[in-house]
């Protein structure tokens, strides 16, 4: 059963959306690509363990102490998106890679553009970490929770002060 809560963070509210044993999205607020929240499902119990788990690994990772997240993980989306969010996955706490760079490691070296379409369709923000891709200069480019959260999320990972 699909179900949500909605966290207040750093970033601000965060609506986590579990289906039934797993985290299968987390939008921000002004989320870019967010589906109606018609489509989260009813509110989930405070205290249903799974809440709980997410909600402390979230609070752990915003206190700078957490660097993996350790949840099931549900995101629905096409063969190569899914391609696309497991290399996330992969990329080291702190660090960021290019589209190019990860369009190189999921063996598409000619499709940074659509890894870029991919990136921004992750339905999991900050558990799939999409905030540590960057344009090719160096540059900050696209977020689906904006500009201004992408760099407060890699200032974090870098232990720098930032805010949202």
């Amino acid at each position: 059963m699909r179900h949500h809560i909605i966290e207040d963070t750093p970033l601000g509210p965060l609506t986590i959306v579990l289906d039934g044993d797993a985290v299968s999205a987390l939008y921000m607020t002004e989320h870019r690509h967010a589906p109606g929240p018609e489509t989260f499902g009813p509110p989930a119990d405070s205290d249903d363990p799974l809440v709980l788990r997410v909600v402390g690994q979230l609070d752990e990772y915003f206190a700078g102490v957490r660097r993996e997240f350790d949840l099931p993980l549900a995101a629905r989306g096409t063969e190569f998106q899914s391609t696309v969010w497991k290399a996330l996955q992969e990329i080291p706490y702190g660090a960021t890679v290019t589209y190019g760079q990860l369009a190189q490691q999921i063996g598409a070296p000619r499709a940074s553009r659509a890894v870029g379409l991919a990136n921004g369709r992750n339905p999991i923000s900050i558990i799939v970490p999409c905030h540590r891709v960057i344009g090719a200069s160096g540059d900050l480019t696209g977020y689906g929770g904006g500009i201004e959260r992408k760099r407060a999320l890699l200032a974090l990972e870098r232990g720098e002060a930032a805010s949202a």
